[in-house]
């Protein structure tokens, strides 16, 4: 990951409502498998992709999955609806997903600081799920460090 700590102080700064998820949330939560991404959950509503767009506009943000590399400051245009939104810009790449019950998993992260900000992060029940949901065998490697990680937390 090139400059995370950018790209967090960037997204908190901008007053976007998100929780850290995945491969960075992980390791916040001691697994020692490393990520090269930031991942984050949000509400994708019109209001969100134009705090994300105002917050990464001098870093290029462009589009990763499509050929092209489109620009994510004019496509889609304003107000088309997202689900997700797969991003690389000149600080790294910020995955943002729509999905899930986005309210549930605020409720139950938790809040750390990080790099100056206080950001909220998928709480550790949540993560094994998800990456037991994902079913793919570097996920269900990391659920199981995980659930090792829980278990050595619950004892006294």
């Amino acid at each position: 990951m090139k400059n995370l700590h950018v790209l967090l102080q960037r997204l908190a700064d901008a007053g976007l409502e998100f929780v850290v998820v995945d491969g960075f949330a992980g390791v916040l939560h001691g697994s020692a498998y490393v990520t090269e991404d930031l991942d984050i959950c949000a509400v994708m509503s019109p209001e969100t992709v134009a705090k994300l767009r105002a917050a990464l506009a001098d870093l290029k943000p462009v589009h990763r999955m499509t050929p092209n590399k489109l620009s994510f400051l004019d496509h889609p245009p304003a107000g088309e609806p997202l689900a997700n939104v797969y991003l690389e810009t000149e600080a790294g790449i910020v995955d943002v997903l729509g999905i899930g019950d986005y309210q549930a998993l605020a409720c139950h992260a938790i809040e750390v600081p990080l790099f100056g900000r206080r950001c909220r992060v998928i709480s550790l029940e949540d993560l094994i799920t998800a990456k037991e949901a994902m079913g793919r065998e570097k996920d269900l490697l990391t659920a199981k460090e995980l659930r090792a990680i829980a278990a050595m937390r619950q004892r006294p």
